[in-house]
C-alpha cells in the first residue's frame, strides 16, 4: 500500500518551491492565491527570504503546507492508500487526501501559526530533543521536575523531544544527561509547541477549526494524538484540536502504518527527517521523497 506522508516545521530551506512556480502553471496560480489569502506575498520570502525570514512561525507554517500540498497537487501519480503528517503536516496531509480545501488549510494553518506565536511571546518557553534513552525515562524524569515539562515528539525509538518552559527543560536536560542520555540538545525553536503552555492557541484553534467544513477523505489519515487511522471528519476536527497540546506519536504512527500495510512511504514536501525517522522505527521500511517539481 502507498502510504504519503508530510513534513512538519523545520524542514523549511530559503528557495523552496520556487521551481514549482516557475515549472507549474496549477502551482503558480495558487501560490498567487495564497499570497492573497494570507494578505502578504509569501512566495517572496519563500523564494528570495534568509533562512531567519522563514523561521518566524506565521511563515513557516504556511511555507512548509503550500509546499506539501502544492507538490501533491501536481504530481502525476499521487493516489495515497494512507497519510499521515508531523504536526504541521497533519493539515498538509488533510487537503491531500480531500479532507479540506486548500483554502480552508491554508486559512487554518495560517490562524494555528499566529495562535502558536501569540502564545510563544506570552511566556519563553523551548524545547530539546533528548537521544539515547528509552521513551518510558523520558516520561518518568518529566513527571519529576517542578516546572511544565512534557514529552511532545515520539519521533523514533531513543529520539524524543520535550517540551516545557525554559526552567523547566533546563531541569530536565540536566536530569536525563545524568541518566544516560546521549544528547540533550536544546532546541532553536519559538517555544513549548505540544505542550500545555499551548492552550490559549488550542482554544484560538478550536473556535476556527469547528467553523470549518471537512469532508470525508478519500483514505484514512494517521493522526498524531492517537496514531489510529481515521475517516470520519468529526474525529479529525477533534483530533486535530486536540494536537497542539498533546504529544506527536511519530514512532508509533509509523509502526501503525507498517502494521496495516504499508509498503512504500513517500515524503512530500521540504527536506527528508521523516524518512530518516521511518527508516529507525523500521529498517526495512521502503522510503522516498518528492521535494522539487523535478
Amino acid at each position: 500500500m502507498k502510504a504519503f506522508v508530510f513534513p512538519g516545521q523545520g524542514a523549511q530551506y530559503p528557495g523552496m518551491g520556487k521551481d514549482l512556480y516557475e515549472k507549474s502553471p496549477l502551482a503558480k496560480e495558487l501560490f498567487e492565491k495564497a499570497n492573497e489569502i494570507l494578505g502578504f506575498r509569501i512566495t517572496d520570502i519563500m523564494f528570495e527570504g534568509t533562512e531567519e525570514d522563514l523561521r518566524q512561525t506565521n511563515v513557516t507554517q504556511p511555507a512548509i503546507f503550500l509546499h506539501s500540498v502544492l507538490l501533491a497537487k501536481t504530481l502525476n501519480d499521487f493516489h495515497p492508500e494512507m497519510v499521515a503528517g508531523h504536526s504541521l503536516g497533519e493539515f498538509s496531509a488533510l487537503v491531500a487526501n480531500g479532507a479540506l480545501s486548500f483554502e480552508d488549510g491554508l486559512r487554518l494553518v495560517s490562524k494555528r501559526a499566529q495562535a502558536m506565536q501569540k502564545a510563544c511571546e506570552a511566556e519563553p518557553s523551548t524545547m530539546a530533543a533528548i537521544v539515547g534513552l528509552e521513551d518510558e525515562i523520558v516520561e518518568e524524569v518529566c513527571a519529576s521536575i517542578d516546572e511544565i515539562v512534557v514529552p511532545a515528539n515520539y519521533n523514533c525509538p531513543g529520539q524524543l523531544v520535550i517540551s516545557g518552559s525554559i526552567t523547566g527543560i533546563d531541569k530536565a536536560c540536566e536530569a536525563l544527561t545524568a541518566r544516560g542520555a546521549k544528547r540533550a540538545l536544546k532546541l532553536f525553536v519559538g517555544g513549548a509547541f505540544h505542550s500545555p503552555l499551548m492552550e490559549p492557541a488550542r482554544e484560538e484553534l478550536a473556535a476556527a477549526i469547528e467553523a470549518t467544513p471537512f469532508s470525508s477523505p478519500v483514505c484514512p489519515i494517521y493522526q498524531n494524538v492517537d496514531a489510529a487511522p481515521t475517516s470520519d471528519p468529526d474525529t479529525i476536527k477533534q483530533n486535530l484540536i486536540a494536537q497542539l497540546t498533546a504529544p506527536v506519536r511519530w514512532t508509533q504512527t509509523a509502526k501503525n502504518m507498517i502494521a496495516d500495510g504499508a509498503t512504500l512511504f513517500t515524503e512530500i514536501g521540504p527536506g527528508k527527517v521523516l524518512q530518516g525517522l521511518i527508516k529507525k522505527v523500521d529498517k526495512t521500511a521502503e522510503v522516498a521523497g518528492v521535494n522539487n517539481f523535478e
